[in-house]
């Protein structure tokens, strides 16, 4: 059985995490629960700091927050020197609220509203990331009219696709993202932002992809940007001091999965950007990635309890558990893969095969077909491994379900970091029927 991070199985056969029993924490804290490992998020954030530090490179390492947002996480994002990628007024109203530093916020988004970029002025953060040429005017307008000025970069798609599920990949021409590299948008949109009063132009953005397991595309990525801008150096003397390469880098959810290792990416990156930089006689500009499954996709672990059983001879045997796509959509949306353990047997042999439900009425609803689990009764506490990102973001109250409770683990110690709903939260903003009926 793969751990991961600090977990570790305790003498009485028990899953610990932060060295933590999960089965205390099911305890206190009900099920389903998020549980997750804060030691590793830090190592995770110090690997890909310390090497640029290492390479002596200056750079900026943003959390991509839309994997998991909340007060705690920010807050634990600022202790690690950590940037951060909101991609929403609400995630920027949280990381505000959070006390993190504006200056160090990056804000995206492919539509974002007059009011978000009024907040982001208001703010005062660290940079916009322009997705198209609308932004573009409402920048300019909003940045005139306050005479108050906002760093920017440019999004741009470089045409690289990933190796990656065709739903979450967004580097390839056809997408709803960014300035297109090689249609003569990214440079009318440099012509757009170029030497304007209030908008300084930092540099290039783009992201490949997600869960991606190589750097060969991250590479062809920063050459094509490179090269784009050593274009603009020839043509208006345009100094690139930015390039933002995204993130997009993967995690182990199976045995089928093999990543890299955070120092890997990074290692390739600067290698490929200073090479070329070289080349075209450029300065070497500042780095920035936006890891985001990657510091916290791991970290994160969903403990459930085991209700009803079904077997269907011949066929399967199902097991429900108290929780399902109301709180993990990607397996129906993305056709995820899990591993799990029964955590108050993880020292058993894994002998049986499962098919996991969830409780949702949805007969989409299973978030592990054929799991191999030790043999398990009503009342045992399942553990699945990885579900810290894009887990609790993209949960909802389909069918009613309140969304869990979060804790944070470390060093044996453990804190609520979200609270569980309630009904009365789930009805809170629900308005009575105030129309008159009709005759």
């Amino acid at each position: 059985m793969h751990l991961y991070g600090t977990q570790a199985i305790s003498e009485e056969g028990h899953l610990t995490i932060g060295q933590v029993d999960t089965l205390e924490l099911a305890k206190e804290y009900g099920t389903p629960l998020f549980v997750y490992d804060t030691a590793l998020i830090r190592q995770r954030a110090r690997s890909f700091i310390d090497t640029f530090k290492k390479l002596g490179v200056k750079a900026e390492v943003a959390y991509a927050s839309k994997a998991f947002a909340c007060v705690a996480v920010y807050q634990l994002a600022a202790e690690e020197n950590l940037s951060l990628d909101v991609v929403s007024g609400g995630e920027l109203f949280t990381a505000l609220k959070a006390g993190f530093p504006a200056e160090r916020i990056h804000f995206h988004g492919n539509n974002k509203s007059i009011a978000e970029l009024e907040q982001a002025f208001d703010a005062n953060i660290g940079c916009i990331v322009v997705d198209n040429f609308y932004e573009i005017q409402l920048l300019k307008e909003i940045s005139e009219r306050r005479q108050q000025k906002m760093r920017i970069l440019l999004r741009v798609t470089p045409g690289v696709e990933a190796h990656t599920h065709d739903f979450i990949t967004t580097g390839q021409a056809d997408s709803k993202f960014g300035f297109d590299l090689n249609n003569g948008q990214a440079d009318e949109a440099f012509q757009q932002t170029f030497n304007h009063e209030f908008l300084e132009l930092l540099g290039l953005h783009c992201h490949i992809g997600s869960q991606i397991f190589d750097t060969a595309g991250f590479a062809l990525a920063g050459e094509k940007l490179i090269d784009k801008i050593s274009d603009w150096h020839k043509t208006h003397d345009f100094t690139c001091t930015v390039l933002n390469l995204g993130g997009g880098f993967g995690i182990r959810y199976t045995e089928e999965d093999a990543p890299l290792e955070p120092q890997v990416y990074v290692e390739d990156m600067i290698t490929v950007v200073k090479n070329k930089a070289t080349v075209l006689g450029l300065t070497m500009p500042e780095i920035w990635i936006e890891p985001g499954r990657s510091l916290v996709g791991d970290a994160g672990t969903s403990l459930y309890t085991i209700g009803s059983q079904k077997t269907v001879p011949d066929v399967r045997k199902y097991i429900a558990v108290d929780g399902g796509m109301s709180d993990n959509i990607r397996p129906a949306l993305y056709d995820a893969k899990y591993e799990a353990v029964i955590a108050n047997k993880a020292h058993a042999p894994k002998d049986e095969i499962y098919t996991i439900a969830g409780k949702l009425c949805e007969s989409g609803d299973k978030l592990i077909i054929d799991a191999k689990l030790q043999e398990t009764a009503s009342g045992d506490t399942l553990a699945i491994f990885c579900t810290g990102a894009y887990g609790y973001s993209m949960a909802s109250n389909y069918n009613r379900v309140p969304r869990p409770a979060i804790v944070f683990v470390e060093n044996g110690q453990h804190q609520l970091a979200v609270r569980r709903e309630s009904y009365e939260d789930i009805v809170q903003n629900d308005l009575p029927l105030t129309l008159k009926k009709g005759e």
